[in-house]
């Protein structure tokens, strides 16, 4: 069976990595590095892609983002659901799609169906040892906008139809939600379709982590760092 590497110590040496169909909640504070702890547990390895649904900040920003810490940007697809409503209607590319809103769902689903299944039919790249089946990362930066513009229990159909296709496809899914913007209960929801939880906390001594609700991984609270677009751990 395929894994997916994390980067994290405590989850692939004990395991390997991450099995397919295997989704992960970020639950972070605003201005504690969740943007960046999400993107690198999405972060494409040799022979995979990546798939990001970009709610909060536009393409080209996420673009840059990229490229200044080394991801091969050859091997990721973006779904920007920002830009049109901020400034005009910029045309889709062979690897950025755009749709009007974090409102637009059903654009969010089709674009998505759209570039996995470039990515599945060897037509993204020209890499002539792609894998198969092709390991993708999809990730979406982030929920939180989202669940302003629908309701809980639409997001969760909506998810619920994302991580269903994940697991079919052998791919795993990375979400990032603020977690001071919503009760408990709203994060309890989202919860259901996650088979691990990273929890983000800032506080004066600096930043912290700890891993939740994957079988025979935990890790309790431990200082890090992200630098270059990886995380490092501190104490």
């Amino acid at each position: 069976m395929y894994k997916y590497l994390t980067g994290i110590d405590s989850i692939d040496q004990r395991t390997g990595g991450l099995n397919p169909g295997t989704n992960i909640l970020i639950l972070a504070p605003a201005f504690s590095n969740g943007e960046q702890v999400a993107t690198y547990l999405a972060k494409p390895r040799k022979g995979e892609y990546m798939i990001v649904l970009t709610t909060e900040n536009q393409a080209t920003d996420l673009l840059d983002f990229f490229k200044g810490n080394n991801f091969d940007t050859n091997y990721i697809g973006i779904i920007d659901a920002i830009t049109r409503s901020s400034s005009g209607a910029p045309q889709d590319s062979h690897k950025v799609k755009y749709v009007g809103s974090p409102n637009d769902l059903t654009g969010m689903d089709i674009r998505f169906s759209q570039l996995t299944e470039d990515i599945m039919k060897g037509e993204f790249t020209e890499d002539l040892d792609q894998l198969f089946p092709t390991p993708i990362r999809y990730c979406i930066l982030s929920l939180t906008s989202m669940l302003m513009f629908r309701k809980v229990d639409v997001i969760y159909q909506f998810l619920h139809i994302i991580t269903s296709k994940l697991k079919k496809m052998g791919s795993i899914g990375v979400f990032l939600i603020n977690s001071e913007s919503f009760d408990q209960k709203t994060i309890a929801i989202v919860k259901q379709l996650m088979n691990m939880v990273v929890e983000i906390r800032s506080d004066d001594t600096g930043t912290s982590m700890r891993i939740q609700g994957m079988m025979g991984v935990s890790m309790n609270w431990q200082k890090f760092q992200v630098e270059n677009g990886s995380v490092i751990f501190t104490s």
